[in-house]
């Protein structure tokens, strides 16, 4: 056997080895297609609180009707813009491992889904405790500190590239916690900008030679 060959053996066997421990159908244009998402809820998001305290200045009273509407109505555009982004985030996973002749849904996938799952769910519950007691305004970083945790979490069955948008998006969240009163601004740079340019990073890195 030639050392081509044996490079090429040890070539293919690092990749069905990596195949098997690690989740690598994740697609970067899952992350732009996210953050596409992200941005166009959080635009919406702000037309309607420019709405809401236009009308407050206007009337010089604060309804609170008028402001369970608004939360209401958020939490349905916050709802409505995770469902885009999960359904983007399917498709581009699914096409890239149809590709490269991979399983989308095997061990590794289900590891990463139940690592991803556990902090989103206690910070889903988090989230309802905080709006139970009416502190609205700790939500958007508390999203971000365990979206960002749920990641890192998630991020040793996959490409390890995804830790660093974790760590990202922990990092914002707490800084949120000093500027409370700029949460939708936070959430679009987390869940807009920052996948965008993760998702072009991984495409660049992972993808891009496939395609051109």
């Amino acid at each position: 056997m030639t050392d081509q060959q044996h490079l090429q053996a040890i070539t293919d066997i690092k990749r069905l080895m990596e195949r098997s421990s690690r989740f690598i159908s994740l697609s970067g244009l899952s992350g732009i297609s996210a953050g596409i998402s992200g941005l166009v809820g959080a635009y919406i998001a702000r037309n309607w609180l420019v709405e809401y305290y236009a009308r407050w200045e206007a009337t010089g009273a604060h309804s609170n009707e008028d402001f369970q509407t608004l939360k209401f109505r958020l939490i349905v555009l916050g709802l409505a813009v995770m469902a885009a982004a999960l359904a983007g985030g399917t498709f581009f996973t699914w096409r890239k491992a149809r590709q490269n002749n991979l399983p989308i849904w095997d061990l590794t996938a289900r590891k990463v889904l139940i690592n991803i799952a556990i902090p989103l769910a206690a910070g889903g519950a988090f989230i309802a405790g905080l709006l139970y007691n009416h502190l609205e305004v700790l939500v958007a970083p508390t999203c971000l500190v365990f979206y960002g945790l749920a990641i890192i979490n998630g991020s040793k069955y996959t490409l390890p590239d995804v830790r660093y948008l974790g760590v990202c998006e922990t990092i914002l969240g707490i800084l949120n916690l000093f500027f409370l009163r700029k949460g939708l601004y936070f959430w679009a740079v987390g869940f807009g900008l920052l996948h965008i340019i993760y998702g072009a990073l991984m495409w660049w890195k992972y993808e891009r030679k496939r395609t051109i």
